[in-house]
């Protein structure tokens, strides 16, 4: 199975300058655990996450006055919508991440997740194993 068949092609795309309760606020809306950040500025792409977030505000920081800039990711690792899911799994659990974000022609196309990935792997509607409550 290929990264297109799991990835979520709805992006949420973000500037630097967003602050990280906008980005808290956008998140939560879309549902989703990341986003993709675009600085005009900066060439390259960067990932800004739930975890981010919440290490942010963990750490006491005001999150009306921290920006999205300063607490984005951007030595991102990337796939490629033909990518295995094997291989998206392994990268991520190599890294300690939990998203990746899609490359093609050089433009973000997607993002998958672990819990794309599972989805993929373990069907819903399966009854579950012995000693695991629903």
């Amino acid at each position: 199975m290929l990264v297109r068949d799991a990835m979520s092609t709805v992006i949420l795309t973000l500037g630097p300058a967003h602050t990280l309760r906008q980005a808290a606020c956008l998140m939560s809306g879309r549902r989703v655990g990341a986003a993709v950040v675009l600085d005009p500025d900066h060439s390259g792409i960067g990932i800004l996450t739930e975890r981010d977030i919440l290490n942010s505000i963990g750490a006491g920081h005001d999150p009306d006055r921290e920006s999205v800039g300063a607490h984005t990711t951007n030595n991102v690792v990337f796939c490629t919508p033909d990518a295995t899911l094997q291989d998206a799994a392994e990268a991520m659990a190599h890294g300690g991440f939990r998203h990746l974000i899609v490359l093609e022609h050089g433009g973000p196309v997607g993002i998958v997740s672990v819990r794309d990935i599972i989805r993929c792997w373990v069907p819903a509607r399966r009854p579950s194993p012995a000693g695991l409550a629903s």
